[in-house]
């Protein structure tokens, strides 16, 4: 206590203090403060989903006090991910802002190549659309009612085999809502539509049934993608098919005369209901033993052996 009442010693230990933080403490303090790293930020807004490209990143040189740990610093760690949620240009990124796969939210939307295309068609009643039971994955056939004004309901050669990619309710909610009413009672939200994945052919076609026409969707398939990928695969081949007879029969009409084509046009129609293309009947078969049999059906225009 003698120690410390003692005025020069505590006048000497004040200094000494003084001194430190003066010439130790703080100049540490401002290099941390003026010290800078290299940081990747959002160079044009992202949406969710949206995959990050070099062109919407930059590389910028900020101070490092106070930066998170976790910033990415490298654009190979953010190019080719995908936006978790949305952000504005000027964010830095961090892990919690993007993702190795596409938003879980209409993530199939996230898979198309331009090959094929996503359209959607309404389920005219409960019974139209498989009474609610269709999911992603089914493969099912679209049966048209009064097929082109004729009178007659049939299932259009180009949607025998059709996969489900969607099914929505009326509020664009993809997976089954239940929504509890204030008297306690819950209430299922039905599908609306019905969305497919489809050639630019097969889509034209939907486009003029949902226009014109009552659609009916029936289930064919549910299970395996290697099994449902066959019905996909019998499916193409007819199309081509199809497309092939098409374009024969308009080269053929163009270089006769009107004579000509008429009569080229009943013998073509004589010939395609002889040598009408024929789709392949895939037909999955398991039993107890979870093993396929490999079995012939024919009908009246196929004839095809699937090995489930």
């Amino acid at each position: 206590m003698k120690f410390l009442k003692n005025r020069t010693v505590l006048g000497i230990v004040c200094i000494a203090l003084a001194l430190i933080i003066c010439f130790a403490i703080t100049p540490l303090f401002n290099a941390s403060k003026s010290s800078t790293m290299k940081i990747i930020r959002i160079k044009n807004d992202m949406k969710i989903g949206q995959e990050i490209t070099s062109k919407d990143i930059e590389t910028i040189e900020v101070g490092a006090y106070n930066m998170p740990s976790d910033v990415a610093q490298k654009s190979e760690d953010v190019v080719g991910k995908y936006a978790a949620m949305e952000m504005l240009k000027g964010e830095y990124i961090l892990p919690t802002k993007i993702s190795d796969t596409p938003a879980s939210e209409n993530a199939y939307l996230y898979g198309l190549t331009g090959e094929k295309r996503a359209i959607s068609i309404t389920i005219p009643s409960f019974a139209g659309g498989l009474s609610g039971k269709l999911i992603s994955g089914d493969i099912v056939s679209v049966i048209a009612v009064d097929y082109k004004e004729k009178g007659e309901t049939v299932v259009p050669e180009e949607l025998q085999y059709v996969e489900v990619i969607a099914v929505t309710d009326s509020k664009g909610n993809d997976d089954e809502t239940v929504t509890v009413k204030p008297d306690g009672e819950e209430e299922v939200e039905l599908p609306e539509t019905v969305t497919l994945l489809v050639t630019p052919v097969q889509a034209n076609i939907l486009a003029e049934l949902e226009a014109e026409g009552e659609i009916h969707v029936a289930l064919v398939y549910r299970g395996t993608a290697e099994n449902s990928q066959k019905f996909i695969s019998a499916q193409e081949s007819l199309l081509e098919e199809l497309t092939s007879e098409d374009g024969k029969e308009k080269s053929e009409s163009v270089e006769g005369a009107a004579q000509e084509k008429e009569l080229q046009g009943e013998a073509a129609e004589k010939k395609y209901e002889s040598e009408k293309p024929e789709i392949e009947a895939v037909i999955i078969k398991s039993d107890a033993t979870a093993e396929t049999t490999a079995e012939t059906y024919k009908t009246d225009e196929t004839e095809v052996t699937a090995n489930g």
